[in-house]
């Protein structure tokens, strides 16, 4: 290997440091509990895929998507999400009875980047994908559990924003009249670009009450009062389902008693292309991205042979953790120093010990080159060393 590459990883890799990894772990198992808790059940899906059905239906940049050939000259792909693979086991396997499937998954996903920029290639994710439920309840379902989730992981400054793919896209075609203005002009809303968003309006060939009316648009942020503000922005009937939608989310999150942790941003988008109806993202204090999203994607399943409604979310673990803030201590570890004659003497000891609950290790004194240095990293070290006496340094 060449001494170039030797300690350098490919680009967007990450290694996890014990510190990391410790509360990863912890934050992970308290979000998987709490998910078991709403009656989901844990699911695992293969890390590659067949390029022409997960890989495709994924909704992921073909750009970003890692190929590779197997024997058989298939192209396979990195799963670059679990929203895909998990839609391809439940329509083939789990929905013979059409009835509602409620799933979770803690994995893995990958995505290539052109370039680092602090973007990692593969990162964590948590969530639940709740299959065969047209009605809002499902989504609003997903909102709380996603609330809690958060709360239980120990996330204190957080705040929902709830939009409706369905407005965006009546709105903007009642305006806009054909699909490719209509893309064009929701390209900036996925950049979250609104100065070149107000630029672009000043630019198409509108009337000015037209052109007020979508830059108006961008002014749908708040409370329960943003519902309202849309029923009048929306001229005739078509996307009133979608605030109809919204205005029903509401009242289910307020008996949910998270509506305050909720707020509405009818300008959002997601650059996920098969969501179809409430989409959302979550923000955390000093995280710059978001560290969750989710929404309804009712076509997805209809890629895989079935016809039913679907809504998730999905939680990056990477983000979660620096929402979290500063690393915790790792996890208390006592060590028994031993000679060679008190070996047994320190093995029984350690069992004794991890039976109670400690974490301990058993290090020959004799592998040690600086017990000093040795001796600072645990939080107890016990000295079995010569034929008998006991010494406890704390």
């Amino acid at each position: 290997m060449s001494s170039l590459f030797m300690f350098e990883k490919p680009l967007g890799m990450r290694d996890t440091l014990p510190a990391i990894y410790e509360r990863k772990y912890k934050v992970k198992q308290k979000i998987d509990t709490e998910i078991k808790k709403w009656g989901y059940q844990f699911i695992e899906t293969p890390t590659l895929e067949y390029y022409e059905t997960v890989g495709t239906a994924s909704a992921i940049l073909d750009q970003q998507l890692f190929k590779l050939l197997d024997q058989q000259g298939h192209t396979l792909v990195l799963r670059p999400d679990m929203t895909a693979p998990i839609a391809r086991v439940a329509a083939s396997k789990l929905l013979s009875e059409d009835l509602p499937l409620r799933l979770a998954y803690n994995a893995s996903v990958f995505r290539a980047q052109q370039r680092e920029g602090g973007r990692p290639a593969e990162f964590e994710q948590i969530g639940v994908e709740y299959i065969g439920d047209k009605t809002i309840s499902a989504d609003g379902e997903g909102i709380s559990l996603l609330i809690s989730s958060l709360q239980q992981a120990g996330v204190k400054n957080y705040q929902v924003s709830v939009g409706h793919i369905g407005f965006v896209q009546s709105f903007f075609q009642q305006i806009l009249g054909t699909k490719d203005r209509v893309d064009s002009l929701t390209k900036y809303l996925y950049e979250k670009n609104y100065v070149g968003y107000r630029q672009h309006v000043e630019q198409l060939a509108l009337s000015s009450i037209d052109k007020q009316r979508l830059n108006d648009f961008l002014t749908l942020r708040g409370k329960e009062e943003v519902i309202n503000l849309a029923y009048q922005l929306m001229e005739g009937d078509q996307g009133i389902k979608a605030i109809d939608d919204l205005k029903q989310l509401r009242d289910i999150l307020i008996d949910y008693e998270v509506a305050d942790r909720v707020t509405f941003d009818l300008s959002l988008v997601s650059h996920m292309s098969y969501y179809t109806g409430i989409v959302y993202e979550v923000y955390a204090e000093g995280v710059g991205f978001p560290i969750g999203s989710g929404g309804r994607y009712d076509l997805l399943l209809e890629k895989f042979g079935k016809d039913t409604g679907a809504t998730g979310f999905a939680i990056r673990v990477d983000r979660l953790l620096e929402a979290l803030g500063k690393v915790a201590k790792t996890t208390i570890i006592e060590c028994i120093l031993f000679s060679n004659e008190r070996r047994k003497e320190a093995f029984l000891l350690a069992q004794e010990k991890r039976r109670a609950g400690i974490h301990v290790i058993t290090q020959d004194i004799n592998g040690v080159k600086d017990v000093d240095a040795c001796t600072k990293q645990y939080s107890e070290i016990t000295l079995l060393v010569g034929k008998k006496g006991v010494e406890v340094i704390k």
